[in-house]
This record gives C-alpha cells, sequence and structure tokens, in this order.
C-alpha cells in the first residue's frame, strides 16, 4: 500500500487512550505530516494484515512509511519526533534502549481497555480533521 503523502499512524480507534493521541497528534501536526488511518476501517485493517499484524487484536499501533511500519515504542518516538515545538522535544526518549521502551509499551498496550476505558462507538474527527483521516 503506498503513502506517498507522507507517515501513516494505523490507531485504535475504540481505546480511549489511542484516539486521544490521534486528536493530540492532529493538533499539534500543524504542517500536516501524519495522516491517520483507525485499525477498524478498511486501510487502518489492510496496513496492520500487510506488516503481519491481526487488526482484530492488535497490541501497538504502527506508523507506516516509505514500506516499512515502526511499532511499539519506537512508532511512538516517531510520532512525538515529527510534532511541532515543545512536543518534538520528547523523542529525546531515544536515548532509552527499546529494550527498556518496549516491555512499558506493551504493557500499557495490553491493558489499555482497563486503564483507560474503551469508547462504545470509533472516535470521529471534526471536520478540519476529517481531510488527514484515511
Amino acid at each position: 500500500m503506498s503513502n506517498s503523502n507522507g507517515p501513516i499512524i494505523v490507531f485504535d480507534a475504540m481505546c480511549v487512550l489511542c484516539s486521544a493521541n490521534a486528536a493530540f497528534v492532529l493538533r499539534h501536526d500543524r504542517a500536516g505530516r501524519f495522516r491517520l488511518a483507525s485499525m477498524q476501517g478498511e486501510i487502518g485493517a489492510a496496513l496492520y494484515r500487510e506488516f503481519g499484524i491481526d487488526p482484530a487484536n492488535p497490541e501497538t499501533l504502527i506508523v507506516v512509511e516509505n514500506g516499512r511500519a515502526l511499532r511499539d515504542s519506537d512508532a511512538v518516538l516517531a510520532i512525538w519526533a515529527g510534532l511541532d515545538r515543545p512536543w518534538n522535544g520528547l523523542a529525546t526518549f531515544r536515548i532509552v534502549p527499546y529494550w527498556l521502551r518496549d516491555p512499558a509499551y506493551r504493557w500499557i498496550a495490553r491493558h489499555r481497555y482497563r486503564l483507560f476505558g474503551q469508547r462504545s462507538t470509533c472516535w470521529i474527527p471534526t471536520p478540519e480533521q476529517a481531510r488527514r483521516i484515511l
């Protein structure tokens, strides 16, 4: 699947934390670098399958760019690096080795519904945000 218009973030739109993160990205990426796709949608589910992730039971968001998918904490750091200042400063957490970052990320991802809640319907972007949603 081509994404020549910049990186695509695939996220869980039923997850309160994940959809809040999507809204945060849309607010703090004024350059419009990122596009978003819900794993519940056709494009997001296809991207998950393309990279060997079951869209019915994902435990990570992914950032797809140039035919590659970043996952787990690397995906989060790539998102932070692409945001406006001061938020892009959070990407300095790259100094923490992935073998420390990823277990923490995976634990939160596995327990995201219990910790943060689950929506009864998918998150819906505002009309101005909708142009960046696939």
